[in-house]
């Protein structure tokens, strides 16, 4: 059961509206006076028109009179809406396809808010970001790095992909799977003291809208870490930002997903942070910074290739 932030969840509500024959004055002391960068147009019940401060600048750029004119003689037609109901990701697919900033929210045809990038990005930071790194193309050579970790388990399997033994590239990919177990669970409530009992106690957590126990959140985060600890030298998280799209049960098997996105020079990098479950789902999405200095001289290891090509 997924519980993905949607739009009625960012978005700017009650709207500001205007009909066409307002004067631009008018428009632009509404939008002073209510501290908003957008006004919705409205004739006859109907959306016809959006009003934002670009629009603004460019009719003061364009005209000597702009006081006299109407908001129909300059507003942006043929306006993009979206669901109240839409996640934030359905919403940014549908910015980027009609290239707008900016969203008319309805609910059962009733007009409930306007969402912008700036309201995503405030919430989920990463979100436009992850669209713009996702479509470039996958390293093929693939090798297992014994890495300077201080021990391995039998039910852990990580997996290296990248190009050169020495250094890290951009699209170097490294990916680690346990089984989250009981003794995890419990574990990481007494290290890390959320003894919250929707982790803990099935009768209160089958009452809640998970109807059973979920697996801390944090604790599936650290499976990033762990997976970030493979990576060639020393890792140091310096930035973390992670989006909750699905929660896991105990027992579940789950890889964490990190990818060389950015090459950030002088040894830090941006790296895309997911975590999937065995069909795929993805449970945590997100984004970090990292810096890697080179492995100290006692905890060199060697590469050994599985396949190139």
């Amino acid at each position: 059961m997924a519980f993905p932030i949607r739009v009625n969840d960012v978005m700017s509500s009650p709207v500001t509206t205007a009909s066409p024959e307002t004067p631009a004055s008018d428009a632009a002391g509404r939008c002073c006076a209510a501290a908003i960068g957008s006004l919705v147009v409205v004739e006859d019940d109907a959306v016809i028109g959006i009003v934002t401060t670009d629009d603004f600048v460019r009719l003061l750029s364009e005209v000597s009179d702009p006081e006299t004119r109407s908001l129909s003689e300059f507003m942006s037609t043929g306006v993009v809406s979206v669901d109240a109901s839409a996640t934030l990701g359905d919403a940014v697919e549908t910015m980027s396809e009609h290239d707008v900033a900016r969203l008319v929210v309805f609910e059962d045809d009733e007009l409930v808010g306007l969402v912008s990038t700036d309201d995503i990005v405030r919430h989920v930071p990463q979100i436009l970001q992850r669209r713009e790194i996702e479509d470039h193309e996958r390293q093929t050579a693939r090798y297992h790095r014994q890495q300077e970790t201080a021990y391995e388990q039998a039910d852990w399997d990580v997996e290296s992909t990248g190009l050169d033994d020495d250094r890290i590239n951009v699209g170097d990919r490294v990916t680690f799977s346990k089984t989250i177990s009981e003794q995890d669970v419990e574990s990481f409530a007494a290290a890390s003291g959320d003894t919250n009992r929707l982790h803990l106690d099935e009768e209160y957590a089958s009452q809640t809208r998970f109807g059973r126990r979920i697996v801390h959140g944090t604790l599936i985060c650290g499976l990033i870490s762990a997976a970030l600890a493979r990576l060639p030298g020393v890792t140091i998280y310096l930035s973390q930002d992670l989006s909750f799209l699905k929660p896991a049960e105990v027992g579940d098997r789950l890889t964490a997903v990190c990818e060389v996105v950015t090459d950030l020079r002088r040894n830090k990098y941006q790296l895309t942070t997911d975590v999937l479950d065995e069909d795929g789902d993805r449970l945590i999405e997100g984004q970090a910074a990292v810096l890697i200095d080179e492995t100290p001289e006692t905890g060199r290891v060697t590469v050994e290739t599985l396949a190139n090509s």
